[in-house]
C-alpha cells in the first residue's frame, strides 16, 4: 500500500493547528475538505488517526503518519535545496510561505539563557521557522517518538528509537538567595534546620533541584514551604525579589552575586547534563541546525560530568 502524502500533510497541519478549523485556514481551503481529507486517510487505512478533542491529537497510528509528513517535508526542502529549486509553489509566491517548519523541544532555562541566539543565526541564513515546544525531560522523548518535533534538548543520554544524539554540556546550578532574605531566614548560614523552615522557590511540581540539593546538604526537603513560579526568568526574579532561596544557574545569577544583590548559600553544585536528539535522518538542514546548536552550547555551556543527574529540563 503506498500512502498519499497530500493526505499525511493535510493530518500533519490538523495536529499543528490543533483544530479542522484552524488547520483550514492554514491549507487555504474549508473545514469540510479537510474533515474529508482526514477521514479519507483513515478509511484507507483502517485506523482511527485523530482524537477529535481539543485541542485534537492523533492517535498511535495517526503520530506515525503525522512523523512521515513531517520527514518527508524535511527531505523534500533538502532536495529542491540541492537541485537549487525553490519550494515555493509560485515564483512570485511571498518568500515567508516557502520556508519550512522545524519544531524543536527545548527546556525553560535552555530558552532562556544560550539557544535563542544560534536560533536566530540559522533563520538568517536558511529559509526556517521555528516551533518551539518547551517542555522538560520528562516529555521532549514522547515529543520525538510521535513526530511532534524533529529534534529536542533532553537530559536523556540514550538515543530514542530513530534518533542520534549529541552531547552539549551541562548546566550548572547555585544555590542563591537575595540579602535580604538571607538575613531574615538564615541569618546562621544555610544550614540543614535553617533551610527546613526556609521558603523555596521551584519551578512547578516536577522540579526536583531545590530537592536534591537540600538531600545533599541534609535538610529535611518536606518541611520547607515552596512558591511555585513556572517561567525560567520569573522564577529566577522571584528569587531575587526575596520571595525564596532557589537553584539558578551563571547565566541568570553571575551579574546579580557580583553586585551583591544576590548572595551565594554555599553547598555543592547541581549539574543538569545537556543532549541533543535529532530524528536519523540524512538531512542537510537538520544537521546544519544541530551543528549551530551543538557548537553554541559547548561555547557556553560547562563541560559535561562524568555522573550528573539532575532535572530542571
Amino acid at each position: 500500500m503506498e500512502l498519499p502524502l497530500d493526505l499525511a500533510r493535510t493530518l500533519a497541519a490538523v495536529v499543528d493547528a490543533g483544530s479542522l478549523d484552524a488547520a483550514a485556514r492554514d491549507l487555504a481551503i474549508t473545514p469540510s475538505a479537510v474533515s474529508q481529507r482526514v477521514k479519507l486517510l483513515e478509511r484507507r487505512l483502517g485506523r482511527v488517526l485523530l482524537v477529535r478533542s481539543r485541542p485534537v491529537r492523533p492517535t498511535e497510528a495517526g503520530a506515525a503518519i503525522v512523523r512521515l509528513a513531517r520527514q518527508a517535508a524535511l527531505l523534500e526542502h533538502d532536495a529542491l535545496d540541492a537541485l537549487g529549486i525553490d519550494a515555493g509553489p509560485e515564483a512570485s509566491e511571498p518568500r515567508e510561505r516557502r520556508r519550512i517548519r522545524i519544531p524543536l523541544a527545548v527546556n525553560a532555562d535552555s530558552l532562556a539563557t544560550w539557544i535563542l541566539p544560534p536560533l536566530a543565526r540559522l533563520a538568517a541564513s536558511h529559509p526556517v521557522v521555528f516551533d518551539l515546544h518547551r517542555d522538560d525531560q520528562d516529555f521532549t522523548a514522547g515529543l520525538l517518538e510521535t513526530g511532534t518535533v524533529m529534534a529536542a534538548v533532553t537530559s536523556q543520554a540514550e538515543p530514542v528509537a530513530g534518533c542520534l544524539v549529541r552531547p552539549l554540556g551541562i548546566l550548572r546550578y547555585r544555590a542563591v538567595a537575595a540579602p535580604g532574605y538571607a538575613e531574615r531566614w538564615l541569618p546562621g548560614g544555610a544550614t540543614a534546620d535553617a533551610l527546613a523552615a526556609a521558603p523555596v522557590v521551584d519551578f512547578d511540581r516536577r522540579d526536583d533541584l531545590q530537592t536534591e540539593y537540600l538531600q545533599r546538604v541534609g535538610a529535611d526537603a518536606s518541611r520547607p514551604p515552596r512558591h511555585y513560579v513556572p517561567a525560567s526568568n520569573d522564577f529566577a526574579t522571584a528569587i531575587k525579589l526575596g520571595l525564596g532561596w532557589g537553584l539558578l544557574p551563571a547565566f541568570q545569577s553571575q551579574a546579580e552575586l557580583d553586585r551583591g544583590d544576590l548572595v551565594p548559600l554555599g553547598g555543592p553544585p547541581v549539574d543538569v547534563p545537556h543532549h541533543w536528539q535529532q530524528w536519523n535522518l540524512r538531512s542537510p538542514l537538520l544537521d546544519a541546525i544541530a551543528d549551530e546548536v551543538v557548537a553554541e552550547a559547548r561555547r557556553t555551556l560547562d563541560a559535561p560530568a562524568p555522573a550528573s543527574a539532575s532535572r530542571r529540563l
